[in-house]
């Protein structure tokens, strides 16, 4: 509906959904990652490097959106777990691209395609 100042717009929150893989190691997201669901995405990661072993997955498939610091989040993990790798599935675009521009040399982030 039109108003004296425009359109009335609706404000709308993104939503992520993060929970267990079945049948192997690590998590599937999906929604966004941003502002507004960093503390979540967090959450799963720390949830994840505390159940680390050598290969951890994080499937993305679900995921329209992630932004630097999502991203930041998810480099700063693999970095701090013991030993081993972690395998990215199927992630949006703006991912791998991120990983390549500031974290070049990180090899213990495996990407695969979407």
């Amino acid at each position: 509906m039109d108003g004296a100042d425009g359109p009335a717009r609706v404000r709308t929150g993104a939503v992520l959904d993060v929970g267990p893989l079945s049948g192997r190691p690590g998590i599937r997201a999906r929604g966004e990652i941003g502002v507004s669901t960093r503390l979540s995405w967090e959450n799963a990661l720390t949830e994840l490097s505390r159940r680390h072993s050598e290969v951890s997955y994080v499937e993305l498939s679900g995921v329209r959106f992630v932004d630097v610091a999502g991203v930041t989040a998810l480099a700063v993990t693999a970095l701090n777990l013991p030993g081993g790798r972690m395998v990215v599935e199927r992630p949006p675009p703006q991912l791998p691209r991120l990983l390549d521009l500031f974290w070049p040399s990180l090899r213990r982030i495996e990407v695969t395609p979407r």
